[in-house]
Protein backbone atom coordinates (compact mmCIF):
# COMPACT_ATOMS: atom_id res chain seq x y z
CA UNK A 1 0.00 0.00 0.00
CA UNK A 2 1.29 3.83 -0.81
CA UNK A 3 0.35 6.06 1.42
CA UNK A 4 -1.27 9.90 0.42
CA UNK A 5 -2.69 12.36 3.04
CA UNK A 6 -6.13 11.18 4.52
CA UNK A 7 -7.99 13.08 7.31
CA UNK A 8 -9.38 11.59 10.51
CA UNK A 9 -12.52 10.47 9.14
CA UNK A 10 -11.71 9.64 6.20
CA UNK A 11 -14.28 6.99 4.96
CA UNK A 12 -17.63 5.22 6.34
CA UNK A 13 -16.27 2.22 5.00
CA UNK A 14 -13.53 1.86 8.21
CA UNK A 15 -16.91 0.94 10.15
CA UNK A 16 -19.03 -1.33 7.26
CA UNK A 17 -15.75 -2.47 5.37
CA UNK A 18 -15.43 -5.65 7.95
CA UNK A 19 -16.12 -8.94 5.75
CA UNK A 20 -16.85 -6.59 3.04
CA UNK A 21 -15.13 -8.98 0.26
CA UNK A 22 -17.60 -12.04 1.50
CA UNK A 23 -20.69 -10.48 0.30
CA UNK A 24 -19.56 -8.47 -2.72
CA UNK A 25 -17.96 -10.34 -5.84
CA UNK A 26 -17.91 -8.32 -9.17
CA UNK A 27 -20.96 -9.70 -11.27
CA UNK A 28 -19.67 -10.72 -14.60
CA UNK A 29 -22.19 -9.00 -16.36
CA UNK A 30 -21.54 -5.63 -15.22
CA UNK A 31 -17.77 -6.25 -15.93
CA UNK A 32 -18.74 -6.43 -19.33
CA UNK A 33 -20.30 -3.09 -19.43
CA UNK A 34 -17.07 -1.40 -17.59
CA UNK A 35 -15.30 -2.92 -20.25
CA UNK A 36 -16.85 -1.94 -23.06
CA UNK A 37 -16.88 1.88 -21.63
CA UNK A 38 -13.01 1.67 -20.85
CA UNK A 39 -12.73 1.37 -24.38
CA UNK A 40 -8.86 0.80 -25.67
CA UNK A 41 -8.10 2.93 -22.43
CA UNK A 42 -4.25 1.37 -20.59
CA UNK A 43 -3.42 3.65 -17.69
CA UNK A 44 -6.34 3.27 -15.59
CA UNK A 45 -7.19 5.21 -12.20
CA UNK A 46 -10.01 4.00 -9.69
CA UNK A 47 -11.25 6.19 -7.23
CA UNK A 48 -12.73 4.80 -3.93
CA UNK A 49 -11.52 1.74 -5.76
CA UNK A 50 -12.56 -0.78 -1.81
CA UNK A 51 -11.47 -4.09 -1.77
CA UNK A 52 -10.81 -3.75 -5.77
CA UNK A 53 -14.24 -4.91 -7.12
CA UNK A 54 -14.31 -4.31 -10.90
CA UNK A 55 -10.81 -3.32 -11.23
CA UNK A 56 -10.41 -4.68 -14.69
CA UNK A 57 -6.93 -7.04 -14.81
CA UNK A 58 -5.85 -6.60 -18.60
CA UNK A 59 -5.61 -2.26 -18.40
CA UNK A 60 -2.42 -0.85 -16.16
CA UNK A 61 -4.60 0.14 -12.79
CA UNK A 62 -3.71 2.44 -10.08
CA UNK A 63 -6.29 2.24 -7.19
CA UNK A 64 -7.17 5.18 -4.52
CA UNK A 65 -8.65 3.97 -1.47
CA UNK A 66 -9.26 5.92 2.07
CA UNK A 67 -10.17 3.21 4.26
CA UNK A 68 -7.43 0.94 5.49
CA UNK A 69 -10.48 -2.22 6.64
CA UNK A 70 -10.91 -1.91 2.21
CA UNK A 71 -6.93 -1.76 1.37
CA UNK A 72 -6.24 -4.70 3.64
CA UNK A 73 -9.33 -6.70 1.87
CA UNK A 74 -7.36 -6.54 -1.31
CA UNK A 75 -5.80 -9.32 -3.01
CA UNK A 76 -1.76 -9.13 -3.12
CA UNK A 77 -1.67 -9.63 -6.84
CA UNK A 78 -4.42 -6.81 -7.64
CA UNK A 79 -3.27 -3.58 -8.46
CA UNK A 80 -1.26 -1.08 -6.63
CA UNK A 81 -3.06 0.87 -4.05
CA UNK A 82 -2.75 4.48 -2.51
CA UNK A 83 -4.50 5.65 0.43
CA UNK A 84 -6.01 8.65 -0.05
CA UNK A 85 -9.04 10.73 -1.03
CA UNK A 86 -11.13 11.02 -3.89
CA UNK A 87 -10.77 15.07 -3.51
CA UNK A 88 -6.94 15.25 -3.41
CA UNK A 89 -5.21 12.39 -6.04
CA UNK A 90 -2.16 12.81 -5.72
CA UNK A 91 -0.91 12.64 -9.42
CA UNK A 92 -0.32 14.88 -11.99
CA UNK A 93 -2.61 16.36 -14.64
CA UNK A 94 -3.38 13.88 -18.13
CA UNK A 95 -1.83 10.61 -15.80
CA UNK A 96 -4.40 8.14 -16.90
CA UNK A 97 -6.31 7.35 -19.88
CA UNK A 98 -9.14 6.94 -17.90
CA UNK A 99 -11.06 7.69 -14.57
CA UNK A 100 -13.38 4.76 -12.97
CA UNK A 101 -15.58 6.01 -9.75
CA UNK A 102 -17.76 2.47 -9.56
CA UNK A 103 -20.44 2.88 -6.69
CA UNK A 104 -18.42 5.36 -5.00
CA UNK A 105 -19.41 8.65 -4.99
CA UNK A 106 -22.10 9.12 -3.14
CA UNK A 107 -20.04 8.27 0.11
CA UNK A 108 -17.55 11.20 -1.54
CA UNK A 109 -17.18 14.56 1.67
CA UNK A 110 -17.54 16.91 -1.66
CA UNK A 111 -18.86 15.61 -4.78
CA UNK A 112 -17.58 18.26 -6.88
CA UNK A 113 -14.16 18.74 -5.50
CA UNK A 114 -13.52 14.77 -6.08
CA UNK A 115 -15.38 14.79 -9.75
CA UNK A 116 -12.81 17.78 -10.64
CA UNK A 117 -9.78 15.76 -9.90
CA UNK A 118 -11.27 12.70 -11.57
CA UNK A 119 -11.50 15.16 -14.89
CA UNK A 120 -7.92 16.48 -13.98
CA UNK A 121 -6.11 13.12 -13.49
CA UNK A 122 -7.41 11.19 -16.87
CA UNK A 123 -7.62 12.67 -20.03
CA UNK A 124 -9.83 10.38 -22.39
CA UNK A 125 -12.39 8.84 -20.38
CA UNK A 126 -14.17 9.41 -16.83
CA UNK A 127 -16.64 6.54 -16.02
CA UNK A 128 -18.97 6.74 -13.29
CA UNK A 129 -21.33 3.84 -11.69
CA UNK A 130 -24.31 5.09 -9.51
CA UNK A 131 -28.10 5.20 -9.21
CA UNK A 132 -31.09 7.17 -10.64
CA UNK A 133 -32.78 7.01 -6.70
CA UNK A 134 -35.82 8.56 -8.40
CA UNK A 135 -36.46 5.60 -10.48
CA UNK A 136 -35.08 2.92 -7.55
CA UNK A 137 -37.62 4.49 -4.99
CA UNK A 138 -40.72 4.20 -7.45
CA UNK A 139 -39.95 0.69 -8.95
CA UNK A 140 -38.15 -1.37 -6.25
CA UNK A 141 -40.59 -3.09 -4.11
CA UNK A 142 -38.21 -2.85 -0.99
CA UNK A 143 -38.10 0.65 -1.28
CA UNK A 144 -41.72 1.36 -2.15
CA UNK A 145 -43.54 -0.90 -0.01
CA UNK A 146 -41.06 -2.05 3.13
CA UNK A 147 -38.57 0.72 3.60
CA UNK A 148 -40.13 4.60 2.82
CA UNK A 149 -38.03 5.27 5.79
CA UNK A 150 -35.18 4.00 4.83
CA UNK A 151 -35.76 5.46 1.25
CA UNK A 152 -36.18 8.83 2.51
CA UNK A 153 -32.89 9.09 4.06
CA UNK A 154 -31.06 7.76 0.91
CA UNK A 155 -33.18 10.27 -1.11
CA UNK A 156 -31.56 13.16 1.09
CA UNK A 157 -27.51 12.08 0.56
CA UNK A 158 -28.61 10.68 -2.98
CA UNK A 159 -26.08 12.01 -5.76
CA UNK A 160 -28.41 12.98 -9.13
CA UNK A 161 -27.05 11.39 -12.31
CA UNK A 162 -28.00 14.46 -14.43
CA UNK A 163 -25.88 16.48 -11.84
CA UNK A 164 -23.09 13.71 -12.12
CA UNK A 165 -22.94 13.93 -15.62
CA UNK A 166 -22.61 17.53 -16.05
CA UNK A 167 -20.07 17.46 -13.23
CA UNK A 168 -17.50 15.25 -15.83
CA UNK A 169 -19.11 16.23 -18.82
CA UNK A 170 -21.01 12.92 -19.69
CA UNK A 171 -22.01 11.83 -23.42
CA UNK A 172 -23.39 8.97 -22.57
CA UNK A 173 -25.60 7.48 -19.49
CA UNK A 174 -25.80 3.31 -19.63
CA UNK A 175 -28.64 1.72 -18.02
CA UNK A 176 -27.09 -1.40 -15.68
CA UNK A 177 -29.83 -3.86 -15.38
CA UNK A 178 -29.46 -6.29 -12.58
CA UNK A 179 -29.52 -9.94 -13.28
CA UNK A 180 -31.68 -12.13 -10.97
CA UNK A 181 -28.61 -13.57 -9.74
CA UNK A 182 -26.40 -10.72 -9.33
CA UNK A 183 -23.23 -12.09 -7.48
CA UNK A 184 -22.31 -8.33 -5.49
CA UNK A 185 -24.03 -7.98 -2.73
CA UNK A 186 -25.04 -4.03 -3.24
CA UNK A 187 -28.86 -2.43 -2.52
CA UNK A 188 -30.17 -4.00 -5.34
CA UNK A 189 -28.56 -6.95 -6.11
CA UNK A 190 -31.20 -9.37 -4.04
CA UNK A 191 -34.44 -8.09 -5.88
CA UNK A 192 -35.55 -11.33 -7.03
CA UNK A 193 -33.72 -13.40 -3.50
CA UNK A 194 -35.76 -11.19 -0.89
CA UNK A 195 -35.30 -13.51 1.78
CA UNK A 196 -31.01 -12.19 1.68
CA UNK A 197 -32.34 -8.86 3.15
CA UNK A 198 -33.04 -10.58 6.48
CA UNK A 199 -29.81 -11.31 6.56
CA UNK A 200 -27.98 -9.25 8.85
CA UNK A 201 -24.64 -10.66 7.34
CA UNK A 202 -25.84 -9.37 3.48
CA UNK A 203 -26.55 -6.42 5.31
CA UNK A 204 -23.85 -5.56 6.95
CA UNK A 205 -21.98 -5.11 3.64
CA UNK A 206 -24.76 -2.64 1.97
CA UNK A 207 -23.91 0.87 2.93
CA UNK A 208 -27.33 1.78 2.95
CA UNK A 209 -28.18 -0.67 5.40
CA UNK A 210 -24.65 -0.31 7.42
CA UNK A 211 -24.73 3.24 7.91
CA UNK A 212 -28.68 3.71 8.73
CA UNK A 213 -29.70 3.53 12.71
CA UNK A 214 -31.90 0.51 12.94
CA UNK A 215 -35.09 1.89 13.10
CA UNK A 216 -35.24 3.13 9.64
CA UNK A 217 -35.47 -0.56 8.52
CA UNK A 218 -36.32 -3.09 11.61
CA UNK A 219 -40.24 -3.02 11.41
CA UNK A 220 -40.19 -3.15 7.41
CA UNK A 221 -38.22 -6.09 7.44
CA UNK A 222 -40.20 -7.84 10.28
CA UNK A 223 -43.09 -7.07 7.69
CA UNK A 224 -41.05 -8.71 4.75
CA UNK A 225 -40.48 -11.40 6.75
CA UNK A 226 -43.75 -12.43 7.68
CA UNK A 227 -44.98 -12.06 4.01
CA UNK A 228 -42.32 -14.38 3.12
CA UNK A 229 -43.58 -16.65 5.50
CA UNK A 230 -47.43 -16.01 4.70
CA UNK A 231 -46.86 -16.70 0.88
CA UNK A 232 -48.01 -12.55 0.98
CA UNK A 233 -44.87 -11.38 -1.31
CA UNK A 234 -44.38 -13.92 -3.60
CA UNK A 235 -48.45 -13.61 -4.64
CA UNK A 236 -47.87 -9.90 -4.99
CA UNK A 237 -44.64 -9.98 -6.53
CA UNK A 238 -44.89 -13.63 -8.10
CA UNK A 239 -44.35 -12.28 -11.65
CA UNK A 240 -40.47 -11.18 -10.47
CA UNK A 241 -39.91 -14.79 -10.62
CA UNK A 242 -39.91 -15.18 -14.51
CA UNK A 243 -37.68 -11.56 -14.93
CA UNK A 244 -34.21 -12.07 -15.45
CA UNK A 245 -32.85 -8.95 -15.49
CA UNK A 246 -34.98 -5.62 -13.61
CA UNK A 247 -33.66 -2.23 -14.23
CA UNK A 248 -33.47 -0.51 -10.42
CA UNK A 249 -32.47 3.04 -11.63
CA UNK A 250 -28.42 1.78 -11.66
CA UNK A 251 -26.43 3.71 -14.30
CA UNK A 252 -23.06 4.15 -16.00
CA UNK A 253 -22.15 7.64 -16.75
CA UNK A 254 -19.98 8.26 -19.51
CA UNK A 255 -17.97 10.95 -20.69
CA UNK A 256 -15.16 10.76 -23.83
CA UNK A 257 -12.99 13.16 -24.81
Amino acid sequence: MLESGVGKDATAYDVIGVGYTAWRHPDRRISAGLREALGDCRRVINVGAGAGSYEPADREVVAVEPSRTMIAQRATAMAPCVQATAEALPFPDDSFDAGLAIFTVHHWRRLGAGLSELNRVAVSRRIVATWDHRVMEQDFWLLRDYLPDLGRRLRATAVPVDHVAELIGADVIVPVPIPDDCTDGFFGAYWRRPSLYLDHRARAAISAFALAEVEHYREGLARLDADLRSGAWHRRYGDLLDVDTLDLGYRLVVAID
